[in-house]
């Protein structure tokens, strides 16, 4: 039996004012256009030599994926209390990775390069930052840190961002295209409704 008595609120928690100026306000875009282009550029150039090498997506495609998953799997069977790979992404590796090297190989090299164009050029920018970040999330489980901790945080942050990251880029028009709500706020509203409020 329900109580009618019983009303039921939303809460809804305002945003602070760092978070709405980070990920709301186009006033922080140049922010994101620095990160965007840094990640781009070094998703861009490593995909680009991927791309352009026989052992990636030449004769040979497959060698470099099948070298990198062999090492991460001896990782996993370290006599360790914690290895380098944990077991279920030793399994991963071993039953979907190691029987398609060539295809994962493909992936890898033009993955990388659609990442880098998709940062670089500021369209769809949330999306190519999280298959980024899942790139950079896929080398860390498979026990290579390098720089893939740094690149991780930032297209994490991109993710974040994706509202306004793509201000300075092809987003500003992609994004209304698609749908989503970037209305300008004028002055003369915004004061119009404090005014309403206060009375």
């Amino acid at each position: 039996m329900v109580n009618s008595n019983v009303v039921e609120h939303e809460i809804v928690v305002r945003e602070n004012p760092v978070s709405r100026f980070l990920f709301n306000s186009s006033k922080s875009a140049w922010i994101w256009l620095i990160v965007r282009l840094y990640l781009g550029y070094e998703w861009l150039s490593a995909g680009w030599d991927k791309v352009n090498s026989e052992v990636w997506t030449g004769s040979k495609a497959g060698m470099v994926v099948k070298g990198f998953t062999e090492g991460a799997l001896a990782k996993a069977s370290a006599n360790t209390p914690h290895p380098d790979v944990s077991g279920w992404y030793a399994d991963f590796l071993k039953n979907i990775v190691l029987p398609h090297t060539k295809l994962f190989s493909y992936l890898v090299a033009y993955g990388e390069v659609l990442v880098g164009l998709g940062l670089i050029l500021g369209l769809l920018t949330g999306f190519a930052a999280f298959f980024g970040s899942l790139m950079n999330v896929c080398y860390l489980f498979a026990g290579t840190v390098s720089t893939n901790p740094l690149l991780f945080i930032l297209a994490t942050w991109l993710v974040l961002a994706w509202k306004i990251a793509g201000w300075y880029g092809l987003d500003r028009w992609a994004l209304p295209f698609l749908g989503t709500p970037w209305e300008k706020i004028h002055k003369k509203e915004t004061s119009t409704a404090t005014d309403q409020n206060a009375t």
